[in-house]
């Protein structure tokens, strides 16, 4: 079964039509990368799957469940850490993890967030305020609070932006760590990160699908993205 799935998704803004028609499905163990230049609709597809935003029309499903008709069903099964990782900054690490942990009503949280704490290599920083924090170790916060409940999927927005090269290697290796049993959409322009972790690229442009395919037919088309983006918008 698919664990996402995108339906004709539809979506304006006044006069601007940010995403027109998209439709794709993620299947369990597939870490899909999403591209496409700025402005291409790829976070507005991302708040569609994760029902921040309501679409004009069609349908975005996660674990099986609509994210409009059955949003609290929907969202037990997904974890989403958006761009730029927004915390509530006065919180410390440890608070902040614990008060995500008992918003999803979480059995022992307190146990949960220790081993997220663990897991995600945020011990040492536990008692500090988020918003002390360098901005590695707040997008790390970020994705710690999109794991903590282990869900089957995950959606992250420009998950190692900003990271320094040990910082990637860890959340990188968590991802593989997890990826076979997920479905996971990674936002991403760096090349690299498609090498490492993806097994599918899929690229939006215009609001469109304009590429869906695997990543080794995907890197065969060169190592220029803005290229290939142009390419593919032409």
């Amino acid at each position: 079964m698919a664990l996402i799935e995108a339906q004709n998704l539809r979506k304006s803004y006044g006069s601007i039509q940010a995403v027109r028609g998209i439709s794709f499905q993620v299947d369990r163990g597939e870490v899909v990368g999403f591209l496409g230049p700025n402005g291409a609709g790829k976070s507005t597809t991302m708040k569609l799957l994760t029902g921040h935003l309501l679409p004009d029309s069609g349908s975005a499903k996660v674990g099986g469940f609509d994210v409009t008709e059955s949003p609290v069903a929907a969202k037990a099964h997904l974890g989403y850490s958006p761009e730029g990782a927004p915390a509530y900054g006065e919180m410390t690490v440890r608070e902040f993890l614990q008060f995500a942990a008992e918003l999803r009503g979480l059995p022992k949280p307190s146990v949960k967030v220790q081993n997220t704490l663990s897991l995600c290599r945020l011990t040492e920083v536990a008692q500090q305020t988020i918003e002390t924090l360098s901005k590695g170790y707040r997008m790390r916060v970020g994705f710690a609070q999109a794991v903590i409940h282990d869900p089957e999927v995950l959606i992250l927005d420009e998950p190692t932006d900003g990271l320094d090269p040990n910082q990637k290697f860890e959340v990188r290796r968590l991802l593989k760590e997890m990826a076979a049993r997920k479905a996971v959409i990674v936002s991403t322009h760096i090349l690299e990160e498609i090498e490492e972790l993806c097994t599918r690229v899929i690229i939006i442009a215009q609001g469109e699908v304009r590429c869906d395919e695997s990543k080794e037919k995907f890197l065969q088309r060169g190592s220029d993205l803005n290229q290939i983006f142009r390419q593919l918008t032409a």
